[in-house]
């Protein structure tokens, strides 16, 4: 036996196995079994009798293909600018790469995970599913941007952003602690996609109307005492933003008696008032709202009241308190309350 035959063999990177990279990326193993059949998008090194294995390199090229695919770029035509760019050392935009050879930034995977069953909904929304699930702000930031860009913020809530809250909601409860880092991250990036448009200065003031008069006073929004989950009142404010109505927002946990100081000092056309369980659904609280008054004599002035979540669900409602369905509804009766 030859010296160089008996030579120890360097050491060969054991990679990932193709369930590994589906955890990872959030992706089926027949996504990325179909792409490597379909388009070449494999495993650069193979060993004869042995499962495929993912290198770094290999991963960046797949972390690629599905930011390109939830960009709605066609997978055939994502694959060819993946391959290309892996050819020639650049990202699909033709910028140079950075970082070791083979792994540009722009390929490399941030942390691994599983899937969120989101069901059936737009491709933006299943995007941003699987960007969160890989923790990869940069990309959740980019599809957020875009959707309230293209969509407006009431669609780019309804069906963006609500279905994968949900979705990463039911995960984490199901799982444990598992997945909660997931929640949080798409929760911030969800709060700082609404509040571009909700705190555009010029939209508060809103448009005047064909007899030149302008929305009367702005509507409060707040969280019922206790309530922690306001971020569809941040939708809120964002759909009353663009549509250039008025409004305060108090956020979450807002106290009882700052929440009626707060009536009165402002003197406002509505009050939403957000409960997403039922223990913190006060409909006392809500009573005394509606109660109210101010004003000099003679033209004392109440609000009207919305309660909004499904906190309510089940309760009692009580002669001229509102009860919006959905993000549309809540918006169109709020414009028509600040008209009136």
């Amino acid at each position: 036996m030859s010296s160089a035959s008996s030579a120890p063999q360097p050491p060969v990177e054991a990679g990932l196995s193709t369930g590994g990279v589906a955890r990872r990326l959030g992706v089926s193993p027949t996504t990325i079994r179909s792409w490597e059949r379909r388009y070449g998008i494999g495993p650069a090194h193979r060993e004869a009798g042995h499962h495929r294995r993912w290198t770094p390199d290999d991963l960046a090229a797949l972390e690629e293909m599905c930011r390109l695919t939830a960009r709605g770029v066609p997978p055939g035509e994502a694959a060819r600018q993946v391959l290309e760019a892996v050819r020639h050392g650049t990202d699909p935009e033709g910028a140079p790469a950075s970082g070791p050879p083979g792994a540009p930034e722009a390929y490399r995977a941030p942390g691994g995970g599983n899937t969120l069953p989101v069901g059936t909904v737009r491709p933006e929304c299943r995007g941003l599913a699987r960007a969160a699930v890989r923790l990869d702000s940069g990309e959740v930031a980019r599809i957020l941007r875009d959707v309230v860009d293209t969509l407006g913020p009431v669609t780019a809530w309804t069906e963006v952003m609500a279905p994968a809250l949900r979705a990463a909601g039911r995960k984490w409860a199901a799982e444990g602690e598992r997945y909660v880092e997931v929640e949080h991250l798409l929760s911030w990036h969800v709060s700082t996609a609404l509040r571009r448009v909700a705190d555009r200065p010029a939209d508060r003031i809103g448009p005047a109307g064909p007899d030149g008069t302008r929305p009367g006073p702005p509507v409060l929004l707040a969280g019922m005492p206790g309530e922690l989950h306001t971020l569809p009142l941040e939708a809120v404010a964002a759909g009353l933003a663009e549509r250039g109505l008025p409004y305060r927002m108090f956020g979450q946990a807002m106290p009882s008696e700052a929440l009626l100081e707060a009536v009165r000092r402002t003197g406002p056309s509505a009050v939403m008032v957000w409960s997403q369980a039922r223990p913190t659904a006060d409909p006392v609280l809500v009573r005394r709202v509606a109660a109210t008054a101010w004003g000099g004599r003679g033209a004392r002035t109440r609000p009207a009241v919305l309660a909004a979540g499904p906190g309510w669900a089940g309760s009692r409602r009580h002669p001229g308190l509102l009860r919006p369905r959905d993000l549309a509804t809540a918006l169109d009766q709020l414009e028509l309350l600040l008209g009136g």
